[in-house]
């Protein structure tokens, strides 16, 4: 039960990473529109929605480990929680 509190402050340093993430990819994709640009005439909106699909393919390898390695540790945390109030119950 000792190493439970560290576990919890690793979590939420990872959770808080992951929502912050999830929050910039949010703010990133506001204003992205899913066109399909045929010709050149919107060369500047093209431009400026593939930079916005370059950021966000940037941050997902990030999105993801943080989101998995967040929910790891929740089921971590849960498991030894749980096993340590059934041996005391014991």
């Amino acid at each position: 039960m000792n190493a439970l509190p560290v576990l919890i402050v690793v979590w939420a340093i990872l959770t808080g990473l992951f929502l912050a993430l999830l929050a910039y990819n949010g703010t990133i994709t506001r204003y992205e529109d899913n066109q399909l640009f045929l010709a050149d005439i919107n060369a500047n909106e093209q431009q400026r929605q593939t930079t916005i699909v370059r950021r966000v393919n940037k941050t997902l390898p990030f999105v993801r480990i943080f989101g998995t390695l967040s929910a790891i540790m929740t089921i971590a945390i849960i498991a030894i929680y749980t096993w340590d109030s059934w041996q005391r119950l014991q």
